[in-house]
């Protein structure tokens, strides 16, 4: 694991807006990760009208992509809510939930941007250098970039490219639906983090990872309790 950074964050914008420009060449854009065992899901929800965060993590094991440990953690909010800088908002409450793990993930897959952000410092790419962990930004939706369609078939892709400069890719993940836009957090090649990213993807648009966190951290509560007491009782 490489050396976590450390950093305030009790930012104003503007001030995140500048660490973000100091963080991104800390970023590695290449494989520093050893053999993939287990990988985490991260997702935040939002609770009493967007002032708790929600953050859970799913971590399973590869290839059967078993439940194996999972994480939930409410925090407060303190930051607004920027486009952009939703790692400041969200990243404080994942920091806890992934503190109360027993089962250390391999690699952590984020419900949004890795690189492929304006200033090539989204949440995977902030979460994975406060980590230390290679983590991959697996995002629904487009942030920036261009690209064309790609083929309608599982796996099919195509380079978002942004400024000229490759970002990401989009990935079909399952035949007809939309695709994913799927970029380097941190400690992963771009290959490397599509081929995770298919690995994980079984049968439906988001991969299982994405699917148990977004169950823990958007579902019901009384779901997300059962999920983590089921869990407490099979250790």
């Amino acid at each position: 694991m490489s050396r976590p950074v450390r950093h305030r964050w009790d930012l104003a914008p503007k001030e995140a807006i500048a660490l973000q420009a100091r963080l991104a060449p800390k970023v590695e854009r290449q494989d520093r990760v050893g053999p993939i065992r287990h990988v985490a899901g991260i997702d935040v929800g939002f609770e009493s009208a967007g002032r708790i965060a929600r953050a859970a993590v799913a971590v399973l094991v590869l290839p059967s992509l078993e439940l194996v440990d999972c994480a939930l953690a409410r925090r407060p909010v303190s930051f607004p809510y920027v486009p952009g800088l939703l790692s400041f908002r969200e990243i404080p409450a994942v920091l806890d939930a992934l503190a109360r793990l027993r089962v250390r993930p391999d690699i952590l897959l984020c419900d949004g941007q890795g690189i492929a952000h304006p200033r090539r410092c989204g949440l995977a790419s902030h979460l994975g250098l406060v980590t230390g962990l290679p983590a991959i930004g697996v995002g629904k939706s487009r942030l920036l970039g261009e690209h064309r369609e790609p083929g309608a078939r599982r796996g099919s892709r195509a380079r978002l490219v942004d400024r000229g400069e490759t970002v990401g890719t989009v990935l079909r993940t399952r035949a007809g639906v939309k695709p994913l836009y799927v970029s380097v957090g941190h400690r992963v090649s771009l290959e490397t983090a599509v081929r995770i990213v298919l690995a994980c993807a079984r049968g439906y648009r988001l991969p299982e990872t994405t699917r148990w966190a977004h169950r823990l951290a958007s579902g019901p509560a009384d779901e997300a309790r059962r999920i983590l007491a089921r869990r407490a009782a099979r250790r």
